[in-house]
């Protein structure tokens, strides 16, 4: 059996699930309540993930603030880039902690401020991305999104925790969502899973779920 880290998903939807506006702009959906939960969420990983999307539309940090967290400790960065395409001055590699980029043997050659990991050809497996962020002892991830890349950890069984805050607003529309790409069209295909926690909080609701697998 090959081992890998804990995968933890956390992520922000409106009532409707919607995670961004129309046409994928970032809104603020956390209070400020949230923002202090998820900052101590990351303290206690060894790694956060997000999709090359997500650096792009953003260009997040993925630090653990001082405002939330006494003395943080900030995990690994870790960036899902099958075409390498992160640009050399993202805030992602900018040495306040150390950066992983996981891309594809497809990817060009390119020297930017972070360790190169390939894996797959032409999309990155997430399988032997974990195995060997294991081997590197990382034992803890967080991902915080896209859509799309939570969506294929959650069809590839690779979740084992899925943290969400339900801030009370609508977005509607064709806005994007916690889970995007091809979804179940058999009703054997949907993801099932198991409510352990439930927590009202400033602005919204926190739920905490399993992941339950065959």
């Amino acid at each position: 059996m090959k081992m890998r880290p804990k995968v933890i998903i956390n992520a922000a939807m409106s009532v409707d699930g919607k995670i961004a506006l129309r046409g994928g702009r970032r809104i603020k959906i956390s209070s400020e309540e949230d923002f202090c939960r998820v900052h101590q969420l990351r303290n206690r990983v060894d790694a956060i993930l997000v999709g090359i999307n997500t650096v792009l539309k953003d260009d997040p940090r993925l630090t653990v603030k001082e405002k939330f967290v006494k003395n943080p400790k900030n995990p690994v960065r870790v960036i899902l880039d099958s075409k390498l395409r992160i640009p050399s001055n993202a805030r992602v590699l900018d040495n306040k902690a150390p950066t992983i980029v996981i891309t594809t043997e497809s990817a060009g050659k390119r020297e930017i401020n972070a360790e190169i990991i390939r894996c797959g050809k032409h999309h990155v497996d997430l399988r032997c991305a974990l195995e060997k962020l294991y081997r590197r002892g990382i034992k803890s991830i967080l991902v915080e999104g896209g859509g799309t890349i939570i969506y294929s950890f959650l069809k590839e069984k690779l979740v084992d925790e899925l943290w969400i805050f339900v801030g009370s607003i609508v977005i509607g529309g064709g806005a994007p969502t916690l889970a995007e790409g091809m979804g179940a069209s058999e009703e054997e295909d949907v993801i099932l899973l198991k409510l352990l926690k439930c927590e009202i909080i400033e602005g919204g609701i926190v739920l905490q779920y399993g992941v339950l697998y065959d």
